[in-house]
């Protein structure tokens, strides 16, 4: 993107220097030291990033000298003054991605209904878009004819031996030496009657023995196929945006996961800009955006709303932040993971309070953690809420830079630039570390083993006490922890057949087990470990039940070629943890379904069944509306627990299983050290795998070559389509805004508790058969099994609007009990969320909702603000709120109003059946407080959660989109 003003008219002009090079013509670039400001050098490094970004994108207008001199202050101002900051790209995947690219289409009919020119509604960054949520497990666990042998000899068992003729007609390409028994080829599998396989581009199977491709496994080619045809019209709408918008790439399904793609494609740790460079930065439609954090590259997620501003042209908008410095001490335990790091950190930094803070890590022990740690860790930094989780770049930075294929000659110029601009750093030297806001001192080798759950991330429980803190949470209450399994039933087995054999299910028993591709697959040695636990067990003779949904989604062609390369990948197989594509499946609800016999099993003993899960979301019933209970886990213990076959297991004195001499196998017996881990990463994490999927990432692939798609400046909206719909936020759009509406004599449409997830106001997963959405859908003539998932229709806003509040795990205090329904006050009636809401407005009655502390918690997710808004919700009055979804309330419109401190709908005697009205003030300033008024003659005072006139701005305009269009008209005005 270019620069907001040329270099002769900058205000900072003196401030550029040339970055001189033998190899290279020079560059330039802003130098912050030449402000000659000790402060600077005294400024925590993310500030340091926002600084350099305030000073390159001044221009008087969006950015003020005012805001250089404030974040210089940063001490001073930190909590206090508002700044803009400007990034060098946005980052989108499919699933939010998709309603930013329909409301950006939808502006384009707007602006020019409006006598205004389509053509100029185009992101002004440059935008990426991954297609990665949109992958269904429709097919696990298939037979494996044409894996490699890892033995090389006759493969365990007659159902996995390949026929003489397969074996023969594989045999071509690498010979069938060193043991591979002629398992690599070049031709096209038949192993599906009727159709030739078809070889995936972005993501290869290998040969263990000569790094050779060979055919997808058919799991993976069916649910790929499946994943095509049932997205069809979703993929041609993002190839229409990525021919008609300017600075708009869209990456098709099949390549990788959003963050990993963003982390070893997108990252470019120092951009260069016509000649001018400046660090990179990234905002994401994803709030795991702050994976590349561990890369010393400043990014967070924000909402599409938001997302949709800086398209435009807009910097975001932050109240400068505290930092928080976190310093660790102290070595690694040898048995701890990346991922016990993490949830370690995690609770740590939970416990600490950063929410809506900077976390930016130094220490002796950051130099411990290899790149793929760090973007571990910064992957987990919304579940402890902190905005971003930096480390600056180091030595370390660069070694993993040079080992997926940077240049040597960019590697000197990025070491150069960020050395004279101070953002380069040496971990083992103090003198170096910067000031913070608070220092949180983490001992390394305090970290011992966890997993999270059973219904919460933030609930880590050490692996030695997970047995008896899961039979523990059988006996509580239900709540965050509890199932209030009766004392008589809590040793209840359940006897069942699947496939002619009888297995038994009890409490605790594992019916999920998934190493999926968020959090883990930036760093091998989680994923390695897993393969080489699943190495061992398969030599100790153990194996994994078949009723167990096993899967393993690797996160992108890079993790499949070295789990591959490394040898592993065929016991995993075998353990059933097959490759079933490349993107988010199990974490957002698309698992598909368990044996029927294993449901009616759980539903017979009323038993909490579990899944664990490599992930970082475990929330009760995500995974499966019959599995109660989820841990999240490492991939090396998702395995383990897995062959178990139960949670209720304490692996220090009970055996995972006999091996095939009778002899009682421990987990230690197979649990992978360092050393072998080590060297398999240095074996197979190797320049060339990073290379070889850079190119086959550029190259797409041949189904989305092959994909049709319109090329119109207007995109030709489909009247019977229900995926692609013209949403209805621009209907009655003004040139001029209107002031904002009083709220007078609402009704309250939800009544609800603490911690209401983006989950349970607006669900990812499947539509369930009773739900308004579904009725919607067959009244399109759909069947069930052509319904999809939320995520997938993301684009529709009659199904999403149907969807808002359809959790059946939503607890409205109107109801009494978990469902999706409410009560209609002025009939009395019980009726779905949507039906009830619907019935307002055609009554012309406002409405408001009613909640506790920390509404909005989870994911950030436009349609939880898009899906109240369009509900006919005005206003959100809760005892507090998650920041990212307060921010996106004000950015659709709806206020977020707070009650005063000590007070909430209890204290204050509210039954929710009242009607309520405030007014709001033309003179509507940040953090205003209104009073509230009730039919029973009730007043209270809360208060309006805007932070700055931005805010107020977007609200009187009637939210954020309907603000863009007005700018964009009144550039276009004579």
């Amino acid at each position: 993107m270019a620069l907001a003003v040329e270099a002769s008219e900058h205000p900072f002009e003196d401030l550029i220097e040339i970055l001189k090079s033998e190899k290279n013509e020079d560059k330039k670039f802003f130098s912050p030291q030449k402000l000659n400001d000790p402060r600077y050098e005294s400024l925590p490094f993310s500030i340091r990033v926002l600084l350099e970004a305030a000073i390159r994108k001044c221009d008087g207008f969006y950015v003020k000298k005012e805001d250089v001199l404030n974040i210089l202050n940063w001490r001073q101002q930190q909590n206090n003054a508002e700044v803009p900051f400007s990034p060098a790209r946005i980052l989108l995947q499919d699933f939010t991605g998709i309603p930013a690219l329909v409301d950006f289409a939808a502006m384009r009919d707007a602006v020019m209904k409006l006598g205004g020119d389509p053509y100029q509604v185009n992101p002004l960054c440059p935008t990426d878009l991954i297609v990665d949520h949109s992958l269904q497990i429709d097919f696990s666990k298939c037979a494996i004819q044409n894996a490699p042998n890892p033995g090389g000899g006759e493969k365990q068992g007659s159902a996995a031996k390949s026929s003489p003729a397969k074996t023969q007609s594989r045999s071509s390409q690498c010979g069938g030496q060193g043991g591979c028994k002629g398992s690599c080829s070049d031709e096209p599998s038949t192993d599906t009657p009727g159709r030739a396989a078809v070889q995936i581009e972005n993501s290869p199977i290998l040969c263990p023995f000569h790094l050779q491709p060979v055919s997808e496994p058919e799991t993976a080619l069916k649910s790929q196929d499946a994943e095509f045809n049932r997205n069809k019209e979703r993929l041609q709408f993002f190839k229409w945006c990525s021919k008609v918008f300017k600075n708009v790439t869209v990456i098709p399904p099949e390549t990788g996961v959003v963050h990993q793609v963003n982390l070893e494609y997108l990252s470019h740790i120092v951009r260069d800009d016509g000649g001018f460079l400046y660090p990179d930065s990234v905002v994401g439609t994803d709030s795991h955006t702050t994976m590349v954090n561990g890369l010393g590259i400043l990014g967070w997620g924000v909402g599409g709303i938001e997302s949709e501003a800086v398209m435009l042209g807009q910097p975001v908008s932050l109240t400068l932040p505290q930092v928080v410095g976190c310093k660790l001490v102290g070595s690694i335990s040898t048995l701890a993971t990346s991922i016990d790091i993490v949830l370690g950190i995690t609770k740590h930094l939970r416990q600490a309070g950063v929410a809506g803070k900077f976390v930016e890590f130094f220490g002796p022990g950051v130099s411990q953690l290899s790149a793929g740690d760090r973007t571990t860790i910064a992957n987990m930094c919304p579940e402890y809420s902190a905005t971003v989780s930096f480390f600056p770049v180091d030595d370390v930075t660069l070694k993993h830079l040079k080992q997926t294929n940077f240049d040597e000659e960019k590697l000197d110029i990025i070491e150069a630039y960020l050395k004279a601009v101070k953002l380069f750093r040496s971990y083992q030297n103090p003198s170096e570390d910067p000031e913070y806001s608070q220092v949180i001192e983490i001992n390394l080798s305090s970290i011992i083993p966890h997993v999270s759950g059973p219904k919460r991330p933030q609930d880590r429980v050490a692996v030695i006490d997970t047995k008896k803190d899961f039979q523990k949470c059988l006996k509580e209450k239900i709540g965050f922890k509890g199932f209030h399994i009766p004392a008589e039933k809590q040793n209840e087995v359940i006897p069942f057949m699947h496939k002619g054999t009888e297995y038994k299910l009890a409490h605790g028993s594992v019916v999920i087990a998934a190493v999926i591709s968020c959090t883990n697959n930036c760093n091998p040695s989680v994923m390695l470990a897993a393969g080489l636990l699943a190495k061992k067990a398969v030599e100790a003779g153990l194996v994994v039940q078949p009723y167990i949904r096993t899967s393993l989604s690797p996160g992108s062609g890079m993790v499949t070629h070295y789990i591959s390369a490394s040898g592993v990948l065929p016991y995993l197989s075998q353990l059933g943890f097959e490759v079933i594509g490349y993107g988010c499946e199990t974490c957002v609800g698309n698992t598909a379904p368990l044996p029927e016999a294993v449901v009616d099993a759980i539903k017979q003993g009323d038993l909490v069944a579990c899944g664990v899960l490599s992930g970082n979301r475990n929330f009760e019933g995500r995974l499966c509306d019959c599995v109660r209970a989820n841990y999240l886990a490492s991939p090396p213990l998702v395995v383990a627990y897995a062959i178990a076959g139960t949670v209720s297991i304490d692996f220090e004195t009970e055996p995972l299983g006999v091996n095939s001499e009778g002899r009682a196998m421990y987990l230690r017996d197979i649990w992978p050290t360092r050393d072998e881990l080590q060297q398999a990463e240095e074996q197979t994490v190797i320049p060339s795998m990073f290379k070889q999927l850079k190119d086959r990432i550029e190259k797409e692939n041949k189904r989305w070559n092959s994909l049709e798609a319109p090329e119109s400046v207007l995109f030709p909206w489909d009247p019977k389509s229900t995926y692609i719909r013209c949403p209805s936020f621009f209907h009655k759009l003004t040139k001029e805004p209107v002031c904002p509406q009083s709220i007078d004599n609402a009704h309250v449409l939800l009544f609800l508790g603490d911690v209401v997830t983006t989950d349970h106001i607006s669900p990812a997963g499947s539509i369930a058969r009773v739900s308004a959405a579904a009725k919607y859908l067959i009244s399109k003539r759909l069947t069930p099994r052509e319904f999809n998932s939320y995520g997938a229709r993301r684009g529709n806003d009659a199904v999403m609007t149907r969807g808002t509040f359809a959790s059946i795990k939503l607890l409205n205090r109107f109801i009494g009990k978990t469902a999706p329904k409410t009560v209609h006050i002025p009939s009395g009636q019980t009726l779905d969320v949507y039906e009830a809401a619907d019935r307002y407005q055609r009554e012309g009655i406002q409405l408001i909702i009613l909640a506790g502390k920390k509404y909005g918690s989870g994911n950030s997710r436009d349609w939880a603000v898009k899906g109240p808004y369009l509900l006919g919700v005005k206003a959100v009055i809760a005892e507090s709120f998650e920041k990212m979804h307060k921010n996106h309330l004000v950015g659709i419109g709806i206020a977020p109003l707070q009650f005063l401190p000590g007070e909430n709908a209890d204290t204050l005697g509210l039954s929710g059946k009242e009607k309520y009205s405030l007014t709001i003030p033309e003179d509507l300033s940040p953090r205003h407080e209104l009073t509230v008024k009730t039919s029973t003659g009730k007043t209270f005072k809360v208060l309006a959660l805007f932070e700055n006139e931005m805010d107020i701005a977007f609200f009187k305009h009637g939210g954020i989109l309907k603000y863009v269009a007005r700018n964009i008209l009144l550039q276009q005005s004579p």
